[in-house]
């Protein structure tokens, strides 16, 4: 790899003088072809040409070389006596020093010029590099991707062995065992000192890396090292702290919106909570006061009371007793759908015994009869927990019984390899505007002024959703609504069990 680079050197090197070679002897040929036509001074102004060509596309080596070698061509080819290097008058000397000087400021003034314009150039594209990064930032979440554009950002300006070190939640460097030897000590210095390290900083100048923290806020989120570092790159220095600087806003933005979303979470969480206990208070008050209004009458006025009133005040115990049930599965089963890390067991199950079971349930709450299922032969078994299952049946056709005076249907079919249970019903409906509201916890249609702590439906679809499928409203022709849970159909159903 050495010899490689040198080879390189050498004919870089090559070029450049033959480029000042070609230069001169371009305008040594120009000169002869106007020789006799022109004066010496308009000749000179082409070797003039050839020095800031030579000036603006070279280093300042080949442009000091330029000069001298203008003076000393124009004044062997062309300033008498010719073909030699002798000058015979005091005039053509002044003359011939007065051109090397004038070339020489030229070569100067042209040399600065070019690297002048370099430089901003150069500074063109590192500002376009940190516009770009920052754009690339606003739209990151997280650290592993702020930390794969930072590398990448530095890889792109610096040539040598750039490292990027991250820190952890307590601060400390995140570094890597084959890393922590070696550069562990100059990045915890600089997060501790919270300046840049090596040459050119005062700080360790004996080092060949800078060291450049990462600080936002008072917080570490990180160090970079740049190796090799020059003393006199000073832009190069203030370019990397920029881009660790906009890396560091990137993570402590990242850092804010996670705790933001945190608290935002908990609010929510504390908000649920707050309704929860406000809601379960109001429902569970009333019901609990009847239950022991009446079993306190049984308890000390039993002699006193007909047959008739006693089975009155059971009556009113059974009916609150089992709204109450209702009320705490229900909130229960929703506090159990909502946790993330609660699992559910789900089997093959046959939605012909799930209507069964649902409709055997709700026989004492229906004795007209009002409630009729259609339910095919032959549906395709499903993957489910019968309990959540008849838990939201049971909901979804409690709602009718309790908001229709009417018929029911219960009808089940198959359409496009999908379930559809649908519970429609003549009741009131819903308008359009509350259907998606009607399914969040405690929201309820109260036109009907039925009680209730609004929490059926919303254990519905938090069901539905758990088992891959979903649950919908729509307004019926004719009034009513039609709620429709549509469940995917495995189509590796298990096979029959032999006899």
């Amino acid at each position: 790899m050495q010899e490689i680079a040198i080879q390189d050197t050498a004919r870089s090197a090559r070029k450049r003088w033959g480029a000042v070679v070609v230069f001169l002897l371009g305008a040594t040929a120009l000169c002869f072809l106007i020789d006799g036509h022109v004066s010496l001074t308009s000749q000179a102004m082409f070797y003039m040409l050839a020095v800031v060509m030579t000036s603006y596309t070279l280093s300042w080596r080949e442009s000091i070389a330029s000069a001298v070698g203008s003076v000393t061509a124009f004044n062997f080819f062309f300033v008498p006596p010719r073909w030699a290097f002798e000058v015979e008058s005091r005039e053509q000397l002044i003359t011939l020093f007065t051109m090397l000087m004038v070339a020489l400021v030229i070569s100067h003034l042209t040399a600065g010029l070019r690297r002048k314009t370099e430089t901003a150039r150069f500074n063109a594209h590192r500002a376009h590099q940190l516009q770009e990064l920052a754009m690339a930032l606003s739209s990151t979440n997280t650290p592993q991707d702020i930390f794969a554009l930072g590398q990448t950002a530095l890889d792109s300006v610096f040539a040598g062995l750039n490292v990027l070190v991250l820190c952890r939640p307590d601060g400390q460097l995140n570094l890597e065992p084959a890393l922590a030897t070696t550069l562990e000590d100059g990045l915890q210095c600089s997060l501790r000192e919270a300046a840049v390290l090596g040459p050119g900083t005062g700080r360790w100048p004996g080092l060949n890396a800078w060291y450049v923290p990462m600080l936002e806020s008072g917080h570490r989120l990180g160090a970079a090292c740049i190796q090799p570092a020059d003393a006199t790159d000073r832009a190069g220095r203030e370019h990397a702290q920029a881009l660790c600087t906009l890396l560091a806003q990137a993570l402590w933005r990242q850092r804010l919106s996670v705790s933001i979303q945190d608290a935002q979470h908990e609010a929510q969480r504390q908000q649920v909570q707050s309704t929860f206990l406000a809601a379960i208070s109001h429902d569970f008050r009333t019901p609990l006061a009847a239950v022991v209004g009446a079993a306190s009458a049984l308890q000390t006025q039993h002699e006193k009371l007909s047959l008739a009133e006693q089975q009155r005040l059971l009556g009113s115990i059974v009916r609150e007793a089992s709204y109450l049930s209702t009320v705490t599965e229900n909130t229960l089963q929703l506090v159990r759908l909502s946790s993330a890390t609660q699992d559910i067991t789900m089997d093959w199950e046959s939605v012909e015994e799930i209507v069964g079971a649902v409709l055997a349930r709700l026989r004492q709450r229906d004795p007209a009869r009002r409630i009729k299922s259609r339910v095919p032969e032959g549906l395709p078994l499903i993957k489910a927990d019968p309990v959540l299952m008849t838990q939201l049946l049971g909901n979804l056709l409690d709602n009718a019984l309790q908001y229709s005076s009417y018929a029911i249907d219960l009808v089940v079919s198959l359409a496009d390899n999908r379930l559809l249970v649908s519970v429609k019903d003549r009741g009131p409906g819903i308008p359009d505007d509350q259907q998606l509201a009607i399914f969040e916890p405690y929201s309820r249609n109260d036109h009907s002024g039925q009680r209730g702590a609004g929490l059926g439906l919303a254990v519905c679809r938090a069901i539905a959703n758990a088992h891959g499928g979903t649950l919908s409203v729509r307004r019926r022709a004719g009034g009513g609504s039609s709620f429709t849970l549509s469940l995917p159909v495995d189509a590796h159903q298990p096979l029959p069990e032999l006899a």
